[in-house]
């Protein structure tokens, strides 16, 4: 992709501003919510992203341990995955209110479809779309996704993402997750910004 490096908005003023500030006066207060799979490099990317525009980040994982006092695993285990979504829920229309800032959500979240309607009403969605060979190559790495503790990994991978890609690409802006640098991917996201925000304004504002 080509970085056009252009302002959000035309004009003197809006000449001289960096494409990072142009994004964080566009978004007013909403948050930039990153969607899709585990393995996608939502917190990896994210927190690079929110660096670059000087936001708060945020992991809806993490707000969620800290809530319960366990870990994500150990709520599918001891509570289930119905328990640990109506949570998940919850503290994602939480932290919604407490924008701008760059949320990245678990690979689940965005198949609820309260939580669709609460990131629409105070966020723009953002889904990183990544393949089944780099995201494999990335959660291989860690053992401690609950999802895949079966005795076929790759095959659970790939049944999740063909469910939930046709829910991810409802999402407002879709960016490529790939084998590159995380810079790269960063920047991609700041020229899909650059080039979605004149057209959605915060109705907030």
């Amino acid at each position: 992709m080509k970085h056009l490096r252009e302002p959000v908005q035309s004009g003197k003023d809006a000449a001289q501003e960096t494409p990072e500030t142009a994004i964080v006066r566009a978004l007013g207060r909403r948050s930039i919510v990153l969607v899709g799979i585990m393995g996608c490099g939502k917190s990896t990317v994210g927190r690079r992203l929110a660096q670059r525009l000087h936001l708060d980040f945020v992991d809806a994982d993490t707000e969620i341990e800290r809530a319960a006092n366990m870990t994500v695993a150990e709520i599918f285990a001891e509570h289930g995955e119905p328990y640990f979504r109506s949570g998940e829920e919850r503290v994602i229309a939480r932290l919604l209110k407490s924008g701008p800032q760059v949320l990245a959500t678990g690979g689940g979240a965005f198949m609820s479809e309260a939580t669709r309607k609460a990131i629409a009403s105070r966020g723009l969605s953002l889904w990183l779309q990544a393949d089944l060979e780099t995201v494999m190559s990335r959660v291989r790495r860690k053992s401690n996704r609950p999802l895949l503790q079966t005795a076929d990994p790759e095959g659970t991978m790939r049944a999740l993402m063909d469910k939930r890609h046709p829910i991810y690409a409802l999402a407002d802006m879709t960016v490529q997750s790939r084998d590159v640098p995380h810079d790269t991917v960063v920047e991609d996201i700041l020229d899909t910004l650059l080039h979605f925000l004149p057209g959605h304004p915060d109705p907030y504002a």
